[in-house]
């Protein structure tokens, strides 16, 4: 059967996930488009429900993708244009979508190998600089990111859209700042942060095999408290006018350079 009513129970459960009270509460988020909930469904993803709206739903490809959902015995909730055009977050919609089940992991079970490199962000607050910094860190081989204190939230729709889907292949952490320290002295873990007070030059530092890079906010940067835990500070330089870079831009500038000296080493 054909869901035609916007206010349907289940269609009005599907409108809360835009907001992160309700994310919160179920511990599920709303993935919509054909890239997206194809890479769900080919890396497992515990997927609840498919949505579709068959009139919409044209592509070979995303019919496919239902029926491969079908024959796992997934829940397939089928809905008319319009109702599908009303909570869709997406401008000429593709008429499918999905609700999951939000992926955490602990900071207490996080063990930090040779080679491995993470990024911690502090009260970052732009889920598209979120999503942006995702990207990058799954680009560059990080194995996760961890949120500290007040961070937006990753799977607000705004950061999975500009993620691309590399929340797929990250693990994702919260934690307090208070927990990161105890963490980072539990397991001797570097932790290198950036200030464009720094000395060291980020990029004749040289980085230790495993380690975490540490960002602070948009709008602080990283705060004395931040620094204190760091085993070294590196600074970007500016050239122009502008004495900051955009968060997103400056983690990935620190992240490729610890991916280029990691294939210059071999």
């Amino acid at each position: 059967m054909i869901i035609t009513s916007t206010s349907n129970p289940q269609i009005k459960e599907i409108r809360k996930l835009r907001d992160r009270k309700a994310r919160s509460e179920s511990g599920e988020y709303y993935i919509e488009g054909l890239r997206i909930v194809g890479e769900a469904l080919d890396r497992g993803e515990p997927i609840q429900r498919m949505i579709i709206a068959p009139e919409l739903l044209i592509s070979e490809y995303g019919q496919n993708l239902v029926g491969q959902f079908r024959q796992q015995g997934g829940e397939v909730v089928e809905v008319s244009r319009q109702v599908f055009e009303n909570f869709s977050l997406k401008e000429g919609p593709q008429g499918i979508a999905a609700v999951l089940m939000q992926t955490w992991t602990e900071l207490s079970s996080v063990a930090v190998h040779p080679g491995d490199c993470w990024v911690a962000l502090d009260s970052i607050a732009d889920p598209g600089n979120l999503g942006t910094i995702m990207r990058t860190s799954d680009s560059t081989g990080c194995r996760g990111v961890i949120l500290l204190d007040q961070s937006t939230d990753p799977y607000d729709p705004s950061c999975i859209r500009a993620s691309m889907g590399a929340l797929f292949n990250l693990q994702l952490v919260k934690a307090s700042f208070e927990d990161f320290s105890s963490w980072k002295r539990a397991t001797g873990v570097a932790v290198v942060g950036t200030s464009d007070k720094a000395e060291q030059n980020y990029h004749q530092y040289r980085y230790p095999s495993s380690l975490v890079v540490l960002m602070g906010s948009e709008r602080q940067g990283l705060q004395p408290r931040h620094l204190e835990i760091c085993d070294q500070v590196v600074s970007i330089p500016m050239r122009g006018i502008s004495d900051s870079l955009n968060l997103a831009v400056a983690t990935a500038v620190v992240l490729y350079e610890v991916l280029n000296q990691r294939q210059e080493a071999g």
